[in-house]
């Protein structure tokens, strides 16, 4: 059997206490006296609350503010301040009115233009030709009316002469029957004259010639009534003929006068439609509505366009700036406030302006599809409200381009 290698003697670790107490039996243990050393007195005991009390504060916090109009502060700054802002212009979509040939475009891309300036021109041979067409229409108006015109003064003249031909049948009338009276007178001693020569002719106290004188007398002067009766019913024909004469012409004035205003009408109606010809002849071309500049030419020489084919987007030149505000940062703001602005372009630029219009509805109503909650369920949004800001210096603002992002900063008096 092997014998057995003694184990290495190791020195104890313990280190006898310094303290004027006894020392532990066997030297196992420690004496009293140092546990006391070793803990440092408990002289808070409240802070084993601490922890429990600010979670309990910060929770109460919380609750508060997702209760009660926590943002109340932010529509009280003197200092309302949003990014969603943007230059704007008006962008003017220039399109044809009339169908044809494109014949030229006057202008490049992102030119430079002014008020007047032509931009496109569409070939005008046929517009031309209806305008032509139009000017004959009016001027064969004109002279239906002329026309009328002197029908008119003929059948006044025609009237004229049937007066004059009423008043001469009426004077024949009268004369007519003064003769025939005068003629009476005449007949009515020759008829006794005659009866008294025949009578005494009976009694052999007359001759036979003188009976024949009387009896040619009485025939001869009979005649004459009969002949004045005879023109007295042809005057009286006569009157009668110029009388039809007269209503027969007015009548025809009458429907001339009625042709006349139908003429008129025509007149107005050819007038119009010259106008619409010289219309669209000057549809022809288009101008820039005013200063500013052009984008992309959408059209070339050659091209057929129809009514509505964009040709050109024109961007004028006064700029202003749109903001979206939230609403809780319309507490002060009102129109004739200062702004300041701050384009990305231009870093470390400040742009001055003032509020010169705000929206009368939120940018949501303006949407294509406006919300309705009326139905389902509700998550409140803050919305948003557009402001337009004008820029002090328009001079300056005409360069800016419509789309540039902005920082906008208002200053509101309270």
């Amino acid at each position: 059997m092997a014998a057995s290698t003694p184990s290495p003697v190791t020195p104890s670790t313990s280190t006898t206490s310094t303290s004027t107490g006894a020392p532990a039996p066997g030297g196992a243990a420690a004496a009293p006296g140092e546990h006391a050393a070793a803990a440092p007195p408990h002289r808070w005991p409240w802070l084993k609350y601490l922890t429990p009390l600010l979670v309990l504060l910060l929770a109460a916090a919380v609750i508060i503010t997702i209760t009660r109009d926590w943002n109340a502060w932010e529509g009280g700054r003197i200092e309302q301040v949003t990014d969603d802002a943007y230059v704007r212009g008006d962008l003017t979509p220039l399109s044809t009115k009339v169908a044809g040939i494109v014949r030229d475009v006057k202008v490049s891309d992102y030119q430079t233009v002014h008020a007047g300036d032509l931009l496109v021109e569409l070939q005008d041979d046929d517009y031309q030709a209806q305008l032509a067409q139009a000017g004959a229409g009016v001027e064969a108006a004109k002279a239906a009316i002329e026309n009328n015109r002197r029908q008119r003064e003929l059948e006044d003249a025609r009237i004229d002469k049937a007066l004059a031909g009423v008043d001469q049948a009426k004077s024949q009338i009268v004369a007519a029957e003064a003769g025939i009276n005068a003629v009476h007178a005449d007949v009515v001693r020759t008829s006794a004259e005659r009866t008294r020569q025949e009578a005494l002719l009976a009694n052999q106290a007359a001759t036979q010639q003188k009976v024949e004188t009387a009896v040619a007398d009485q025939q001869r002067l009979a005649a004459q009534a009969a002949s004045r009766e005879a023109d007295l019913a042809e005057a009286k024909t006569a009157l009668r003929s110029s009388e039809i004469g007269v209503e027969t012409e007015r009548r025809s004035k009458a429907v001339l006068e009625s042709q006349d205003q139908q003429l008129i009408a025509d007149l107005h109606a050819k007038e119009a439609a010259l106008t619409v010809a010289q219309v669209n002849l000057g549809y022809t071309k288009i101008h820039a509505p005013g200063d500013g500049t052009v984008g992309e030419r959408q059209v070339r020489p050659g091209q057929l366009v129809s009514p509505g084919t964009q040709v050109l987007t024109f961007v004028a030149e006064t700029k202003w700036v749109q903001a979206n505000y939230r609403e809780t940062q319309f507490t002060h703001v009102k129109i004739g406030d200062p702004a300041e602005i701050r384009i990305d372009e231009y870093p470390g630029q400040i742009f001055r302006g003032k509020v010169l219009e705000i929206a009368p509805a939120s940018g949501s109503q303006f949407s294509l599809l406006p919300p309705d909650n009326a139905t389902g369920n509700f998550t409140k949004v803050v919305q948003r409200i557009p402001v337009k800001i004008a820029f002090d210096d328009a001079a300056k603002s005409a360069s800016l381009r419509p789309g540039l992002s902005v920082t906008a900063t208002l200053r509101t008096s309270h």
